[in-house]
């Protein structure tokens, strides 16, 4: 399992996630639903990379934190 990251980009109609575990593991979807598609392949293939190279495949440490921060 691994955490994931998914938000709108400001600047286009894409959304942008991430898997914060794996350095590099960025992709994108027009949609939340084609994001979450796009990143569960990219994070298959950036692992699959790492095992063919006997690169050590970074552990997952669920060090989440949601902070609400009011502005203005």
């Amino acid at each position: 399992m691994r955490q994931v990251i998914i938000y709108p980009d400001p600047e286009s109609a894409f959304w942008i996630a991430e898997c914060p575990s794996l350095p590099g593991c960025v992709t994108q979807g027009e949609t939340r639903e084609d994001a979450i598609r796009n990143i569960q392949d990219a994070i298959e293939g950036v692992i699959a990379v790492m095992q063919e190279a006997g690169d050590p495949v970074p552990s997952e440490t669920y060090n989440t934190l949601l902070m609400v921060v009011p502005v203005g």
